[in-house]
């Protein structure tokens, strides 16, 4: 099989794998990286998103031989080490808020508002109410008011 090469929270990973495997199976089944969940492997429920080079993609529709040897793909295990710190200041909000009630969502509800933030900080502009519409992840507990809290109170302190 072919090897494909990228960096992993940091680390450079090679995985001898088909390339037509959808990431997420390999972050998962390969590399023994959970965070990243599966839900519904189309990109609607948006369980899995992690970052690519920054920004926000769902690893459960890109196939492993579209990332280069100099992609970065950083799942919600290695979210702090882009702040040096233990908790990232979005996973402290999390937790402030008591967003969590399952779970199981979290990680990819972390990582796409962690996402929209950088790339409303990049335009320049504080966050609306329309960016935070657009966050699509799933969250069958229902905890979308304390998850919106959560953006705008990490939001302040990235």
């Amino acid at each position: 099989m072919p090897e494909h090469t990228f960096r992993l929270n940091g680390e450079q990973v090679t995985v001898d794998v088909a390339g037509d495997v959808r990431l997420l199976w390999v972050l998962r089944d390969l590399l023994g990286v959970t965070g990243p969940k599966y839900g519904c492997g189309v990109s609607v429920c948006r369980a899995c998103v992690s970052h690519v080079n920054g920004r926000a993609f769902t690893p459960c529709t890109v196939p492993v031989d579209q990332l280069e040897e100099t992609d970065e793909v950083t799942t919600i295990e290695g979210l702090p080490a882009t702040v040096g710190a233990d908790l990232h200041p979005m996973q402290e909000a999390w937790l402030e808020h008591d967003v969590s009630q399952c779970g199981y969502c979290q990680p990819g509800q972390i990582m796409a508002a962690v996402a929209l933030v950088r790339r409303v900080a990049e335009e320049g502009r504080a966050i609306t109410e329309a960016d935070l519409d657009g966050i699509r992840n799933i969250c069958r507990c229902g905890t979308y008011n304390r998850i919106r809290e959560a953006i705008r109170t990490g939001a302040a302190r990235m």
